[in-house]
């Protein structure tokens, strides 16, 4: 069903809602590919500034994976392959989108809720929120592209920790790992989500973009070429750097076009 997954529209911020909240927004293989599916239709949209992904209600973001779909679509090691090459599949093309994503966090967020919330650039969630991943409890492992939605997150030592106790714990100690940006008043979750997007919708897409592609560059020890040093001056031939500079002058809001 594909209502497991809502697309909402603010003006240049789209909304992605994951819609199970008589089940607390447990992902099911059909949600898997419906999220990967979404992120695909939306990342051609080019009039998308931001995205904010949340669950419906106000109980969870996602406590995880549907246990009672296990006895059917993962109870040995070949179906689960099945299960997880599409899952992993998702899990790239959230990776690979290049539109800014917020994470708005209500309540559990657990598991691949947890996988998922990783993968938003900004995590903003409430003081009641809580967090985790005791899968070690299922006797399950964390497959490799799984675990780097928490590594590339938090590094390898914290996320030992997470999987070793299998804890489920609070805010204030997900802020203290680095797996949230901020924790706000549950009442406040919403508006502060919102006006994150908003201001990220704000700014220059072209600028949004190269930096995420020089911070993942960054990451790989080769030395840099002369070609990708040039490229961080690109941006002054375009329009948006033009609209910009103008704006600032003139003491006025810039209005990018993305060119």
């Amino acid at each position: 069903m594909t209502d497991t997954i809502l697309v909402e529209r603010v003006d240049d911020i789209a909304i992605v809602v994951l819609n199970r909240p008589h089940k607390l927004n447990a992902f099911t293989k059909s949600m898997w590919k419906r999220l990967g599916e979404v992120a695909g239709e939306l990342a051609v949209d080019d009039a998308l500034r931001c995205v904010v992904v949340r669950g419906a209600g106000d109980k969870a973001f996602s406590p995880g994976n549907d246990i009672s779909e296990f006895e059917n679509e993962r109870s040995n090691a070949k179906q689960a392959e099945a299960y997880g090459r599409l899952m992993h599949g998702t899990i790239e093309a959230l990776r690979a989108w290049l539109v800014p994503k917020v994470a708005m966090i209500k309540g559990v967020c657990v598991g691949g809720g947890l996988e998922v919330a990783g993968l938003c650039d900004i995590r903003i969630c409430g003081e009641s929120s809580r967090f985790g991943a005791p899968i070690a409890k299922l006797g399950l492992v964390m497959a490799y592209p799984e675990i780097s939605c928490l590594n590339d997150l938090v590094g390898p030592q914290a996320t030992y920790e997470i999987l070793l106790e299998g804890r489920v714990f609070g805010a204030d100690e997900a802020l203290q790992k680095g797996l949230v940006s901020r924790v706000v008043p549950d009442a406040e979750v919403e508006a502060e989500a919102m006006a994150t997007a908003r201001r990220i919708a704000d700014g220059a897409p072209l600028v949004h973009r190269w930096h995420r592609k020089f911070l993942a560059r960054l990451a790989d020890p080769t030395p840099l070429t002369t070609a990708e040093k040039r490229e961080a001056f690109a941006c002054y031939d375009t329009e948006d750097f033009r609209i910009g500079y103008k704006a600032f002058l003139d003491k006025k809001k810039p209005e990018f076009k993305g060119k």
